[in-house]
């Protein structure tokens, strides 16, 4: 067993080596664009499914909690977390829908999407991002295996390009906390240099 989880932290860092060093740049651009839309008084909105979800809300509390640094409270919320609204959706609509009947109603011009899908497929979080792109969101997507159809659509997508989840997913976690401290260094950079 001590050799299967050799072979998974290598099978890790190597999967992360790869994805920061074609990306890093763009999650400084994301980065930006979401402490740029905090600077406006705008929200960050935050999607996915299974541990995607878990992600999004995780995330979200990054942001309004705290990160790291001890700052207020940013705009950043999970449509992952209303029980009620994601199942009247489902039910009365489609599951499709949960998330882009969300972007509808709270979305406004200027906001930030990031967007979760290891497939980057999800149905759902492919009509998020159509609602958000029309509503004049800034789309992004933390992505997994070739991107799917969402690497198409995104203003910025970020691929993790592996096929095995569970590596995309700890390349999506570290990729969020990077822009969580990011995000704090641009809006209360003379703290954290203190």
């Amino acid at each position: 067993m001590e050799e299967i989880i050799k072979k998974i932290l290598s099978d890790s860092q190597s999967v992360v080596q790869t994805f920061m060093d074609t990306h890093s740049g763009h999650i400084v651009t994301l980065s930006e664009k979401i402490a740029s839309a905090f600077l406006r008084d705008q929200k960050l909105l935050i999607c996915g499914n299974g541990g995607s979800a878990a992600d999004a809300q995780h995330m979200a509390a990054e942001f309004v909690n705290r990160f790291q640094l001890e700052r207020p409270p940013l705009p950043a919320m999970a449509l992952t977390t209303d029980t009620s609204v994601i199942t009247s959706i489902g039910n009365d609509y489609a599951f499709e829908d949960i998330f882009s009947k969300q972007i509808k109603a709270l979305g406004i011009e200027g906001d930030v999407l990031l967007a979760i899908s290891t497939s980057g497929n999800s149905q759902n979080v492919v009509s998020a991002v159509k609602v958000a792109r029309k509503q004049g969101l800034y789309t992004a997507a933390l992505l997994g295996k070739d991107g799917g159809e969402l690497s198409k659509m995104v203003d910025l997508p970020l691929v993790v390009t592996c096929n095995v989840t569970a590596r995309t997913q700890e390349a999506h976690i570290l990729a969020e906390h990077m822009i969580c401290h990011l995000v704090d260094y641009i809006l209360f950079q003379k703290h954290l240099e203190e």
